[in-house]
């Protein structure tokens, strides 16, 4: 299945009610939901009684001088005074445990979408715009859930109640209202669709300048070694001056929105306030019900005004829940077939390659591999050697279905690869990168990642069969020791054996070694090739290599250029052959490789 690209400029302008994406999380909280509206309701109703009692005191308390008579309204004033701040305080409390909730479901599910995503979406994608988009994109949503919905809602009832109220009191006002409502309402709608837009562009520049700073703070050794610090703050400042201008743009349309909105609803309360005043000096309204009716339309045209500024919240809240539903729609390239082929019990570990020819997503005119076939005995160990670009690598991501082929089968133990479920083929391999991934984690941690739940015995015996055990035990914590981010604490010989520790704690039949003892010293290239060779026996194993001295013990050599297979055999029939393979092996020994100098001669 292709992948679901970004949406268009065009399809965001269409794109119907973004926030509409949260109401199936809002739905497992039907308590919280309930306990929100309803306190909310209570509040906006005992608000609306206010002014009747006012409108009763000023008519029948004051005209009657009955002491008697206020003192029992000022009462039942402190009552709805009790009554509205419980409610509004209940309110708080469940709107904002439900907004917390909901942004927790959503950031879980945003982010175990995006480890389901095929690596073709992160050949493109920007990792430190994924971690703007789970952080400050989900807080703007969780202020919207919380926070705004409530104050949007509250508005809403108080508006509709008000205005309702103020027809009953006086028709005749009130149609004037009505009048100036369309005139308010209409350029409110328009602002708040600029006001999205802006915003949403504020949002991804905001998302650019998080992910360039994620970039480089990853790779901070390499930034000071070459001394650009001030060439990375300058463009770092660039980029945070962008996302300034666009979110100025935003708070400006926002500024002028809820400008417009104060000064229109307000206007309007002055003109029936002058048109009330003439009724109650000719005898057609007492000065009780115009105050009532002058409170009515106060805390309509308050909360007008209050419901620009959440507008324009919302519609930030709009552009946040845009870009996340953006991650959420995309689909993985390699998805699992409806009616998977299970792979057979018990695993052998074959490993067949069939006229394959395949060609990146991002490179679609360039193929990596074409018509590359070959198969692999169980047990068997096979080195895959050639120039830079040959497609060794590729041989590695297609076996762990990060891609399908555009022609041809790749398959273990009969079964093709995109007739399986790739977790299934995934759980039956085990690899051990070039570039070691450790995690900010302890030590027995990183090797349990191999097999989560592993026991502390059984991490303790995969880090022994890796000669990894010593230095770990050596460690302040032992296996508790936390390794820093991407185990900066750890030297490469270290980090290899933990690669392997993990490797070995999977126990998977096949094992993919991708240059695992490139760029250790000679030591640790020992210490690490002896854990390897321990790792490899019993296990179908292919391995990438640069360094031809890593292959020698190799069952068999493919040597690869151009995505096909040039040449196969042994180290020693190959250098005999004198073609790509001698080659590469008289390279090294001229920079000096004496691994090779018995064979060459």
């Amino acid at each position: 299945m292709a992948q679901t690209s970004p949406l268009t400029d065009e399809q965001k302008r269409r794109s119907l009610r973004p926030l509409r994406r949260l109401f199936p999380y809002l739905g497992r909280y039907r308590g919280l939901l309930a306990g929100a509206v309803f306190f909310l309701v209570l509040a906006a109703a005992t608000t609306l009684t206010l002014p009747v009692a006012v409108r009763r005191m000023i008519d029948h308390g004051f005209s009657e001088a009955d002491s008697a008579f206020i003192a029992n309204y000022f009462t039942m004033l402190i009552v709805i005074a009790a009554v509205l701040a419980f409610a509004s305080a209940c309110r708080y409390y469940f709107v904002i445990t439900l907004g917390e909730r909901v942004v927790s479901d959503l950031r879980r599910d945003v982010f175990s979408h995006v480890t389901e995503l095929s690596p073709g979406f992160f050949d493109r994608a920007q990792t430190g715009e994924i971690v703007s988009r789970l952080t400050a994109d989900t807080t703007q949503i969780k202020s919207a859930v919380g926070a705004t919905a409530s104050t949007a809602l509250r508005n809403v009832i108080m508006g509709i109640g008000a205005v309702a109220m103020m027809v009953v009191t006086s028709p005749r006002l009130s149609l004037l209202v009505v009048v100036a409502i369309p005139v308010i309402i209409f350029p409110l709608v328009a602002f708040g669709r600029s006001v999205r837009r802006k915003s949403r562009s504020a949002q991804d520049t905001l998302a650019a300048a998080t992910a360039y700073a994620s970039e480089h703070i990853g790779a901070i050794r390499t930034l000071q070694a070459f001394t650009n610090e001030a060439l990375v703050t300058d463009r770092y400042g660039g980029a945070v001056e962008r996302a300034f201008s666009a979110a100025r743009s935003a708070v400006f349309a926002r500024s002028f929105l809820t400008f417009f909105a104060i000064f229109a609803t307000f206007a309007s309360v002055v003109a029936v306030l002058w048109v009330g005043s003439r009724a109650v000096l000719d005898g057609g309204m007492t000065p009780g019900t115009l105050g009532q009716f002058l409170l009515y339309s106060v805390l309509a045209a308050g909360a007008l005004g209050a419901l620009s500024e959440v507008w324009g919240e919302l519609s930030q809240a709009a552009g946040a829940a845009e870009r996340l539903t953006e991650l959420l729609i995309e689909e993985p390239a390699i998805a699992v077939p409806a009616d998977p082929t299970p792979l057979p019990e018990p695993a052998r570990g074959a490993v067949v390659f069939r006229d394959v020819r395949f060609a990146y997503p991002s490179r679609p005119d360039r193929p990596t591999l074409e018509g590359l076939s070959f198969a692999v005995e169980p047990g068997e160990t096979v080195a895959i050697v050639g120039p830079s670009g040959a497609g060794k690598s590729t041989v590695f991501s297609l076996l762990l279905r990060y891609y399908d082929p555009q022609s041809g089968a790749v398959s273990i133990d009969g079964v093709d690869l995109a007739e399986a479920d790739p977790a299934a083929v995934r759980r039956r391999i085990a690899i051990v990168p070039q570039d070691v991934a450790v995690f900010a984690a302890s030590a027995g941690d990183n090797i349990a990642f191999g097999r989560p739940g592993a026991s502390q015995a059984e991490i303790e015996a995969a880090a022994r069969s890796a000669l990894a055990h010593d230095f770990i035990a050596a460690l302040d914590q032992g296996y508790d020791t936390p390794v820093g981010e991407r185990g900066v604490t750890l030297s490469g010989g270290q980090r290899q054996r933990v690669a392997i520790a993990r490797a070995i704690l999977r126990d998977a039949p096949v094992l993919l070694l991708d240059e695992a003892t490139s760029a250790l010293d000679s030591e640790s290239e020992t210490l690490v090739q002896t854990a390897l060779e321990r790792l490899m026996e019993g296990r179908t194993t292919l391995v990438i290599a640069h360094r031809l001295a890593t292959v020698l013990k190799a069952d068999r050599i493919l040597v690869m250029d151009g995505g096909r297979i040039v040449e196969q055999g042994t180290h020693e029939s190959l250098v005999r052959k004198g073609g790509t393979y001698a080659r590469l092996a008289r390279l090294q020994f001229e920079s000096g490789a004496g691994a090779f100098r018995g064979a060459a001669e």
